[in-house]
């Protein structure tokens, strides 16, 4: 089965169940259009991370816990409706900082804890340079132009995001769907190149201006540059159909155009034109390019999973990524766990704690990871109930 397809069954449960969910628990069904779901948007994400069993969304990422908090699950169930019906293709002016992940607070959801400037937003792992699908929801199909931007290096979470952060990457016209108009699972997509030389925490923003009504749809995205490849983190349930393929499995449809330029209407402040390096294609390269700079930073990073559970503990994994080109000697981990969890024993890593800080160090017969490879530990722990780090895992090699 083809990443496309699983992608598009899983999105379309996910779709269906929160229709369901709102149905039962006397929220109006969504009914508005669409945002990013390859790079995850901060909505979806959350979304993804908060499904249970029940119906009930009770997300474990704090920041996506601390949106639920102050805005409650109404927006999580209507994840794809950050948008204002009056935008008509305005940015910078129209939309005032700070409120750039809320639509400007214009929607008829309240997304304001959207725009929390922090950290701990799940994040999807990219490399410098490469070219990634990107996947716009489709719930209403609508003809019209996608605004891809991305924060400039330097960019810290920590900061509201303003306009004078973003760089226009490229404008997207018209792009190839799957998913009949209406359908639960659909999506745009298109192909991007991905700036070179970057490194660290990126947001990348999407403004989708419909040219047949005034509507627009907002999506913030947090990445980073760390030699991933769409790898999805800071949820409880990271998988591969949330993430980004090296390339598209198909080709877009040809009526997909990238613009030079921006249109008159798109933010003043945003770049003139978009990147040299960043463009997107109307048809998918065979490879993803992964020339341009070195991989930044060590090319390692982790993701954590839940094996299972019981009254009291839970047993966990962590795969132990090498994304660089050359094997790498040694590794080392850091966590902060959740609050009431204690971990009770270890395998194939060396453990210390101190409080709730967590360091693992590599066994002395797993330390060498060879290239694009990786290496799993895992541990069992007590816990009253989270299971899951307080924001990510930190990964260091040599």
């Amino acid at each position: 089965m083809t990443r496309r397809k699983t992608s598009s069954i899983l999105a379309a449960v996910a779709t269906a169940v929160a229709t369901l969910c709102a149905l039962l628990i006397g929220q109006p069904p969504a009914q508005a259009h669409g945002v990013a779901m390859v790079p995850g948007s901060r909505t979806y994400l959350c979304y993804q991370d908060g499904l249970t069993g029940t119906g009930s969304l009770t997300p474990t990422n704090p920041a996506c816990q601390a949106a639920v908090a102050q805005g409650g699950t109404t927006p999580l169930y209507n994840w794809f409706a950050v948008l204002d019906s009056n935008a008509g293709g305005r940015g910078q002016g129209y939309v005032p900082d700070g409120t750039l992940c809320s639509a400007g607070n214009k929607s008829p959801y309240d997304f304001a804890a959207y725009n929390a400037a922090r950290d701990d937003w799940p994040k999807t792992h990219l490399t410098s340079g490469a070219t990634i699908e990107v996947d716009y929801s489709n719930w209403a199909a609508h003809p019209g132009e996608f605004r891809i931007y991305l924060t400039k290096q330097g960019w810290s979470p920590t900061t509201p995001l303003a306009w004078a952060d973003l760089n226009l990457l490229t404008t997207v016209a018209n792009p190839a769907q799957v998913g009949s108009p209406g359908a639960d699972g659909g999506h745009y997509y298109w192909n991007l190149a991905l700036p070179s030389g970057r490194s660290g925490a990126a947001l990348m923003f999407i403004q989708w201006v419909r040219s047949d009504s005034q509507e627009n749809f907002f999506s913030c995205s947090d990445v980073v540059f760390d030699g991933g490849h769409g790898e999805v983190t800071g949820i409880h349930q990271p998988g591969t159909s949330s993430s980004p393929s090296a390339s598209a499995s198909s080709s877009p449809s040809p009526s997909a155009s990238a613009s030079s330029s921006p249109s008159p209407s798109a933010s003043a402040s945003a770049s003139s034109s978009p990147s040299p390096s960043a463009s997107a294609s109307a048809s998918p390269s065979p490879s993803p390019s992964s020339s341009g700079s070195p991989m930044p930073g060590s090319g390692c990073m982790a993701t954590y999973s839940v094996a299972g559970s019981w009254g009291g503990g839970f047993q966990a994994s962590v795969e132990v990524m090498n994304h660089n080109a050359t094997p790498i000697s040694s590794w080392t981990l850091s966590w902060q766990t959740g609050a009431g969890t204690t971990i009770t024993s270890l395998w194939n890593g060396v453990l210390t704690t101190s409080g709730s800080t967590v360091t693992v160090r590599n066994a002395a017969y797993n330390g060498t990871i060879g290239a694009n490879s990786s290496t799993t530990l895992g541990f069992t722990a007590n816990s009253t109930g989270n299971n899951f780090p307080t924001g990510s895992i930190s990964c260091t090699a040599s």
